[in-house]
C-alpha cells in the first residue's frame, strides 16, 4: 500500500515521503496512530503544494535567523543555576536551556538544533557556544552566575 508519511517515522521514512508498506502495517499502526495517509492523487496534489509551502517558509525563517545571528554577535546571554561552592553546577546547561535563556532575554526564537554544544555546561563563567544553520554561522557568549 502507498502512503504518504505527516510525521518521521522510525525505520520507514521521514515527513512528506510516499513509502511502500504492507497492509497490515498502515492498517493496524500507521493510520490509527495518524502518522500516514493513503497516497491518492488528490493527496499527492496536497503534498506538493504543502512541500512548497514548507520550502518558502523555511526560506523565510532562514533570512530571518541571518538577521538574527548578526544581532548575536555582539549580545550576552545570562542563565543563572544552582552551583556548588567550587562553582561546578549541580545539572548541566543543555542547548534546549540556551535556547530558552535567548528567547526569554533577546525574544529571537532559534531551533534547539542549531545550537552546538558538545557536552553540558558545568562551570560557572563564560562560555563561547557556537551556533550554526547550514553555511551561516555565528557564536554567542553565555555566562553562567551561581544563584
Amino acid at each position: 500500500m502507498k502512503v504518504i508519511l505527516l510525521k518521521d517515522v522510525p525505520k520507514v521514512g521521514r515527513k512528506f515521503e510516499v513509502k511502500e508498506v504492507s497492509d497490515g502495517y498502515a492498517n493496524n499502526f500507521l493510520f490509527p496512530k495518524g502518522l500516514v495517509v493513503m497516497a491518492t492523487p488528490h493527496a499527492l496534489a496536497e503534498l506538493k503544494k504543502q512541500i512548497d509551502e514548507s520550502l518558502v517558509s523555511q526560506k523565510i525563517q532562514e533570512e530571518l535567523l541571518h538577521k538574527n545571528f548578526n544581532s548575536l554577535k555582539s549580545t550576552e546571554i545570562k542563565i543563572s543555576r544552582p552551583a556548588n561552592d567550587e562553582g561546578h553546577l549541580f545539572a548541566g546547561v543543555k542547548e534546549g536551556d540556551i535556547k530558552d535563556a535567548i528567547e526569554s532575554q533577546l525574544g529571537i526564537v532559534l531551533p534547539k538544533d542549531f545550537i552546538e554544544v558538545e557536552h553540558p555546561l558545568k562551570t560557572v563563567g563564560e562560555h563561547l557556544i557556537k551556533v550554526q544553520s547550514g553555511d551561516i554561522k555565528g557564536s554567542i557568549k553565555i555566562v553562567i552566575e551561581a544563584e
